[in-house]
């Protein structure tokens, strides 16, 4: 993990995400919570006792309701007030939680797990390739042989579907305005996300996603230690098409 606050890249932050968290985790990602939860344990055709890797965890969204089902659940994130805010809720609901402080694109495991999940976009912010190429292999490396991956995430494809220049709204007592741009030849989505607080202070934060198409995503899964992967368009494992609400790989090691 990088201890120079100059080399940091922005999601390693504690500030973004002191500033952002409250609207990127709105109430609907978290009433959404228990189904997508449901639906893991249902594809990875998990049964209580089974463990969980949950990379990426963040405040512990999907975490927490993994092991409200019996699952015994690791979460693992970079940022520590993120992991405090996961323990705090676990703790509140009556569940166990593994909370693990590390840098995915680093982190190794003695422990070998039934299952991986990596949700709600959150692949494909590295600077580079081969940092995201870093994470996928990790991530495999953790999970037992036939254990299974799932990673949902904005493709190529969603970002063209459901593209717009920007929007202004109201969330957790600020006036939120984004802004989006197409980077290169759809290679990577520009997000600008400004936040005007009620005393007319405005924080701003722009950052880049990296854009895989489905099938580029899937091979570059293979060649990252999985044996197969294949694309769909929600967690109900409806096809890809042109109605995909979003992106759900589904990965065998």
């Amino acid at each position: 993990m990088r201890l120079s606050g100059e080399n940091m890249q922005w999601f390693e932050k504690e500030d973004f995400w002191n500033n952002y968290g409250p609207i990127m985790f709105e109430e609907s990602r978290w009433a959404e919570a228990p189904w997508v939860a449901e639906s893991v344990k249902k594809i990875g055709e998990l049964e209580e006792g089974d463990s969980v890797l949950d990379a990426g965890c963040g405040p512990g969204r999907i975490s927490i309701e993994l092991a409200d089902l019996g699952l015994k659940v690791t979460g693992v994130d970079i940022i520590q007030s993120e992991l405090d805010a996961a323990a705090e809720s676990a703790s509140d609901e009556g569940v166990e939680l593994e909370l693990i402080n590390a840098d995915l694109r680093t982190f190794k495991s003695e422990k070998k797990y039934d299952c991986a999940v990596n949700l709600y976009t959150s692949f494909g912010y590295c600077d580079t390739k081969e940092e995201d190429f870093a994470i996928l292999q990790s991530i495999c490396n953790t999970l037992r042989p036939g254990g299974t991956f799932i990673l949902e995430c904005t493709s190529r494809e969603t970002a063209i579907m459901y593209f717009t220049e920007g929007e202004e709204f109201e969330r957790a007592g600020m006036i939120c305005q984004t802004h989006f741009s197409v980077v290169g030849a759809w290679e990577g989505l520009r997000s600008k996300w400004d936040l005007i607080k009620k005393d007319g202070t405005k924080i701003e934060h722009e950052f880049v996603q990296r854009l895989y198409s489905a099938a580029e995503l899937c091979e570059i899964m293979k060649r990252a230690g999985f044996s197969e992967a294949s694309a769909y368009g929600d967690f109900d494992k409806s096809p890809y098409d042109q109605h995909a609400r979003t992106m759900v790989i589904i990965a065998k090691k």
